[in-house]
């Protein structure tokens, strides 16, 4: 379907991936990873003709037409959402506008005929009678109601909009569609709708996600960036990540017999090959799986951060009361009589589509901000921990990175901070970064490295994944899992949420759904909870 012959890409001095020779087939969905600055997005604008490579070349087979996700939410802003989703395919919209110029002409000729009769065949063929009622179906699939379907697209909220570039991109099932982190602003309902409709694609598919349970549930291969090259891995990215993680430990262990570790690494798949994110690929995938051996598994050589967070102390009982909290921003309701004990030990996730609506609720625990009404109390014994969604503002000095440790996590001295930001993958003259020139992956790490110096024994965490690689969400994710304290989290980090939370509390404006003890996928599943929700929304 699409494949590329000896694609190299140099930046400079700099080599991002050399001789790259890969072919990507109908019926399977790709998930590219690589850690960050590696060159995904590079890659798949490769792919899509955007840019051109230092050498090598694309081949895609003959008529087929290709779809990419739009990055840029303003080029469309003169247009209406369902034109912008139709544009998605090229010649269908052309097809359209000649149509639509050739109609109005007032001295209409039988050459115009002719040609508005070629146009109006070609338009049945490509389904164009059915284009836009296809068109408002998909938007409203992402959750975009019929009143904004016909509104321009500078006036939609920057949700709406890429919500509609994703309808764009899906648009007339393209032959190759190319997703660069499509779930970003994606709710819940809309990243499970995208999950199910990349699982029923027939035709090719190549995504970059940050997101590991979508990569998980859509992707049949693993192409990693990695060694300056890119290797295609059947199976989706748990399997990639714990057969890397298998073949390190090998490696490492000189002792262990050759035989014994074919054994470890064929039960390994055989656990996987039987978990196919497609029905149709479980066969094909088993084969391809039975054929790896452990020289195919290179161990990465990336690096992941080591993410560990204690309690200076262990808190009492008394954890955190809320009593009929209420807040407005900007004349609208967040969250009003919000009454809510935690408990110790609690690990909740906040979840719902409003996210300024959880931020607000964190920085009202937090004390940046008052509530309208109502009151909370922190437990005597507590310590709080918070990790903001926007951290700009701890990141304005000059400082380097490992003064500005020193100077915002207690009882931190220049040499305790060195060995700390070393595990943090900031050693040696990273450390004498200046703050305001780093990444937001390098943000996040200072304001986590902050958090674990703190030794709280209560973490608020608003969105912690942002800006980070795949290597350190897992970091992340394992250390969150490991905490003995209390954690309030909000993320739309699905694995995160089901991995890390005991508790779900789904916020609305009107009220709020609670339920402990229970998995983030046994809430999504609950019917109960549904119906409550739905209830709560409709009021």
């Amino acid at each position: 379907m699409i494949s590329t012959s000896g694609i190299s890409l140099r930046f400079g001095k700099r080599k991002l991936f050399s001789d790259v020779n890969i072919t990507f087939s109908a019926g399977n969905c790709y998930g590219l990873i690589g850690a960050n600055g590696s060159g995904k997005s590079t890659f798949l604008k490769i792919l899509s003709g955007e840019i051109e490579p230092t050498s090598g070349d694309v081949i895609i087979a003959p008529g087929k037409r290709m779809a990419v996700l739009k990055q840029d939410q303003f080029a469309f802003d003169q247009y209406t959402a369902i034109n912008t989703v139709i544009m998605g395919h090229k010649r269908l919209y052309a097809i359209i506008i000649e149509k639509d110029a050739l109609y109005s002409k007032k001295d209409f000729s039988d050459k115009d005929g002719l040609r508005v009769s070629e146009l109006e065949e070609e338009f049945g063929e490509l389904n164009g009678w059915s284009a836009e009622s296809d068109a408002s179906k998909m938007l409203s699939d992402l959750g975009i109601p019929e009143a904004l379907h016909y509104m321009q697209m500078d006036q939609l909220e920057e949700g709406v909009k890429v919500r509609v570039l994703l309808a764009q991109a899906l648009f007339a099932n393209p032959d190759i569609l190319i997703l660069d982190e499509p779930t970003n602003h994606l709710d819940i309902e809309n990243c499970m709708w995208l999950e199910e409709f990349l699982c029923n694609f027939q035709n090719t598919a190549i995504v970059v996600s940050h997101d590991r349970h979508f990569l998980d549930k859509v992707c049949t291969h693993i192409a990693d960036i990695d060694f300056e090259k890119i290797q295609l891995f059947p199976g989706n990215f748990t399997f990639w990540l714990e057969a890397s993680e298998l073949s390190l430990r090998q490696r490492m262990d000189s002792n262990k017999k050759i035989e014994a570790k074919r054994e470890d690494l064929k039960s390994f798949i055989a656990r996987f090959s039987a978990n196919a994110s497609k029905a149709k690929q479980a066969t094909s995938r088993k084969k391809l799986l039975e054929k790896l051996t452990l020289d195919d598994i290179k161990p990465s050589s990336r690096k992941s951060p080591y993410i560990n967070f204690e309690q200076a102390r262990e808190a009492g009982n008394n954890i955190l009361k809320i009593d009929k909290l209420s807040k407005k921003v900007d004349g609208q309701v967040m969250f009003k009589d919000l009454t809510i004990t935690v408990e110790r030990g609690d690990k909740i996730a906040f979840v719902g589509p409003n996210n300024i609506l959880k931020t607000t609720l964190f920085e009202v625990l937090t004390k940046a901000i008052s509530p309208d009404e109502g009151s909370f109390e922190w437990g005597v014994s507590t310590s709080q921990a918070y990790f903001p969604k926007e951290n700009g503002m701890f990141f304005e000095s000059t400082s380097t990175i490992l003064r500005w440790l020193c100077d915002n996590a207690p009882n931190t001295d220049e040499r305790d901070a060195r060995a700390f930001l070393g595990r943090m993958l900031f050693s040696g003259e990273e450390a004498l970064k200046a703050v305001n020139v780093l990444s937001g992956g390098e943000r996040v790490r200072c304001m986590l490295s902050r958090m674990m110096r703190v030794q709280a024994n209560v973490l608020i965490l608003d969105h912690p994944t942002n800006h980070l690689d795949l290597e350190s969400i897992t970091a992340l994710n394992r250390g969150l899992e490991s905490f003995k304290g209390t954690i309030l989290f909000a993320s739309h980090d699905h694995q995160l949420i089901q991995t890390v939370a005991n508790r779900i509390i789904e916020i609305t404006p009107k009220g709020f759904v609670d339920r402990a003890d229970t998995t983030f996928d046994e809430y999504l599943a609950s019917e109960n909870i549904k119906q409550q929700l739905h209830e709560l929304y409709a009021s």
